[in-house]
């Protein structure tokens, strides 16, 4: 295998970040923090949202410049006032959110910014032909003439780490790579790691999955509120001692579920043809139940329908024949307020893009979907003070890490703000649940929060008393809902095994947009639901 440095580049053999400070406005985010990697070796930086991680490594990138400390490359102070400082260094970042341009191909993506080999006269065909090199060379197979906005979410990873890796990026910088990836798909790209490292690279990963960060990390380095806690090496340390390093308490990590109480069918799929971004069909004839008081997790690798089912569901992909019922009512072709009407709630992949407006402040964003309606209205005007009271509530009671209510959405973490969606999506106390990727790219500790609200959801634990003021039809509406049901009817899609085993009652398969099969989930197996995503069908007794 081909050494993938540049031709002339540099190999960094050792590089330092000494003494690193970052200060915003009312926040430390690095206080003195000491961090260095080697050529071939893999080193983990470990940390809750908001600790510190991605800032210290904006810093190394470019992105930001530090106040206080040092950036050394072998033995060599460096300064860097761009990402192209960091990136003419030999350095290179994949980040958590994709830097890709949807409307260009996967080959112009990555030749975007690049010199041109004929001068004014583009030279794709020989981009392309590196690009499939190192497709082949380490096995980050994607079509390089499709558009980057009809790519599942893994595969845009795929380009990112492909474009990196053209760029014959020495050091990469790897921010949750493994967020957007199934199990199957975890285990190839730590070979393609590892062999990475081999080569003579360095790699530094940033990962919340503890089972992930033991299994391919050579060093882990843990922070906590800015500052460095511990510095270890995986074979001394289990994923509770890791756990307890970065929330500073003890987690827990296994759920105690109450007996499921599964009451009737809320949520019914018959037959469902949905079409796909690239003109066919992206789910042929999907059909699921869903009882109150249980979760059906979804399980199945990234790009086989999952993301057209819950845009579907939601309202936001049109259907082109089968139908979708709540409670016995048929919303087939419903918009999404007609749903929320009709008691669905939606926690959506793309927290940002869907579910989310960045530049408004947690308050409105709390009552995005629920503004014109009591109690956040009286006739056509907001009432400002009904907003804050109950916005106040929430972002308490749901533990959302904010300086004020009034403060921008995206100043805040991601955990924090799916924290806040889910108390958005859940104050309706609703009848069903569709909750895509809710925890991805979230820190432990929210995590082990979310998680604890959906069985929550589940078990009809949720406190009455933090019900939204309603209506008196919406009451009326409520407590008969109240008396059909122990629960709510949850939807769980995820490309998180562990999560899908640890929540759900039954897990789902889906492979090329049809469900493969359906099994127990207390009682199912890694290897099971594997083969079952790959497409092999369960036995049939």
């Amino acid at each position: 295998m081909t050494n993938l440095l540049p031709t002339g580049q540099e190999r960094i053999e050792h590089l330092e970040m000494v003494n690193i400070v970052k200060r915003f406005p009312g926040v430390l985010a690095n206080d003195h923090v000491n961090f260095d990697v080697r050529a071939g070796e893999i080193h983990t930086l470990l940390g809750e949202n908001g600790a510190g991680k991605s800032t210290l490594m904006k810093q190394l990138y470019g992105l930001y410049r530090p106040d206080e400390g040092q950036i050394i490359i072998n033995g060599v102070e460096h300064q860097f006032r761009s990402p192209q400082d960091a990136i003419n260094a030999g350095i290179g970042m994949i980040h958590q959110h994709f830097m890709l341009v949807p409307e260009l191909t996967v080959l112009e993506n990555v030749a975007l910014g690049l010199k041109s080999s004929r001068g004014f006269m583009l030279d794709l065909d020989v981009v392309e032909k590196r690009l499939m090199q190192l497709e082949e060379q380490y096995g980050l197979h994607v079509d390089p003439q499709a558009y980057v906005w009809q790519l599942a979410v893994g595969e845009q990873q795929r380009v990112e780490i492909l474009k990196a890796l053209y760029r014959g990026a020495a050091l990469l910088i790897l921010d949750e790579p493994t967020a957007v990836l199934t199990p199957q798909e975890v285990d190839e790209f730590f070979v393609t790691l590892r062999q990475m490292a081999k080569d003579g690279h360095a790699l530094i990963f940033i990962s919340h999955k503890l089972h992930e960060v033991l299994a391919i990390s050579h060093r882990i380095t843990v922070l906590r509120d800015g500052k460095v806690v511990n510095q270890c090496c995986p074979d001394g340390v289990s994923k509770t001692d890791l756990a307890e390093m970065m929330v500073g308490r003890p987690v827990i990590l296994q759920y105690d579920r109450a007996p499921i109480q599964r009451g009737q069918t809320a949520l019914q799929i018959k037959d469902l043809v949905v079409g796909g971004d690239r003109g066919t069909d992206a789910l042929k004839g999907v059909s699921l139940e869903v009882h109150a008081g249980e979760i059906v997790g979804l399980a199945g690798v990234s790009g086989n329908g999952q993301r057209e089912l819950a845009e579907a569901l939601a309202g936001l992909r049109p259907v082109k024949s089968g139908q979708i019922l709540i409670d016995g009512k048929e919303l087939t072709h419903a918009s999404p307020a007609q749903r929320i009407l009709a008691g669905q709630s939606y926690i959506p992949e793309e927290r940002m893009r869907e579910g989310a407006i960045k530049d408004f402040s947690v308050a409105d964003n709390y009552i995005l979907e629920d503004h014109g309606k009591q109690p956040f209205s009286r006739g056509i005007f907001l009432d400002f003070n009904a907003i804050e009271r109950e916005t106040r509530t929430k972002v308490e009671e749901y533990n959302v890490k904010t300086p004020t209510i009034q403060t921008p959405l995206k100043s805040l973490s991601g955990g924090n703000i799916q924290k806040l969606i889910l108390a958005r999506e859940l104050s309706r106390s609703p009848k069903v649940l569709i909750a895509s990727q809710p925890t991805r790219g979230v820190d432990i500790g929210a995590t082990e929060y979310i998680h604890h609200r959906l069985l929550d959801q589940r078990e009809g634990t949720v406190n009455q008393e933090n019900k939204r003021v309603l209506s008196d039809r919406e009451f009326i509406q409520q407590e008969i809902l109240d008396q059909r049901h122990s629960g709510t009817a949850t939807l769980l899609i995820s490309e998180d095994l562990d999560e899908i085993r640890a929540l759900s009652d039954r897990i789902a398969v889906i492979f090329a947009g049809e469900i493969v099969g359906i099994v127990d989930g207390p009682t199912s197996t890694p290897e099971q639901l594997g083969l079952m995503m790959a497409g092999v069908r369960p036995d049939q007794d």
